[in-house]
């Protein structure tokens, strides 16, 4: 089977250490940005410059007709993917529910959960065997949140998670026989810009404190185990949600 993988969210933190690890383990990955074009291709430039294959791809997940343009951009350009990582996704600034706009929830929810749906939905059109494809696993990336509810902070986004993992469980039994493993893993605190969006830098230092190995994680240990998922050393794994938490 063909190792090409999406990776959605892909310029930065967690996405762009999976996909640097996914290209030195033999995968042509398309990287996927939203934005920041310059950072996704650097994570180009540092996959071709070791030998490796890679496109950037731009795409805002929640918009569903960037979503089907980056699946047809990346057909052309390697393929059919047998990989997907739905690690596209946004945090807000700290809130209390009763705080919380329309537009702040319309916004995760769009981005968190119907875009991780509709990258799978493409996914699915082309690894399932009733479609023709060869196979695949989807590896989708929530958070310890989903569990601890990030009370004070940011509720909406443990909510969104929440939906992720529920999603993980619903789509991994609906496609099992179909060659398609899916999977989750859940990072806790990991060191990534994703907290200084969400107006809290320090928010892995300051809360180091709570986490029972005594440190924040590091985006390229939460890779190793989503390139475990996706790959074939994981066989007979799938519906599996994966704590990369540090014990938390």
């Amino acid at each position: 089977m063909d190792k090409i993988a999406l990776i959605t969210g892909a310029s930065r933190g967690i996405g762009a250490a999976t996909a640097l690890l996914a290209a030195r383990q033999g995968w042509a990955v398309a990287v996927n940005y939203q934005g920041n074009q310059a950072a996704a291709d650097a994570v180009v430039q540092q996959i071709r410059a070791a030998g490796g294959t890679a496109l950037a791809v731009q795409a805002d997940v929640a918009d569903e007709a960037q979503v089907l343009a980056m699946f047809a951009t990346i057909d052309a350009q390697l393929g059919r993917i047998t990989a997907l990582v739905n690690n596209a996704g946004v945090v807000d600034t700290t809130q209390r529910v009763d705080e919380m706009s329309v537009a702040r929830l319309r916004r995760m929810f769009d981005i968190n959960v119907i875009g991780s749906f509709i990258c799978a939905r493409e996914a699915v059109r082309r690894m399932s065997a009733k479609h023709g494809g060869a196979g695949g696993s989807i590896v989708n990336v929530s958070s310890a949140a989903a569990r601890l509810g990030a009370a004070h902070q940011y509720v909406d986004y443990a909510a969104a998670k929440g939906a992720i993992d529920t999603f993980t469980v619903g789509l991994a039994r609906e496609v099992a026989a179909e060659g398609i493993r899916v999977n989750a893993v859940r990072p806790g605190l990991i060191e990534t810009d994703i907290h200084a969006s969400g107006g809290l830098p320090d928010r892995v230092r300051d809360l180091a404190h709570q986490v029972p190995m005594l440190r924040g994680g590091t985006a390229e240990e939460v890779a190793e185990a989503i390139v475990w998922l996706m790959s074939d050393a994981s066989p007979y794994t799938t519906m599996s949600l994966l704590e990369v938490s540090g014990g938390r």
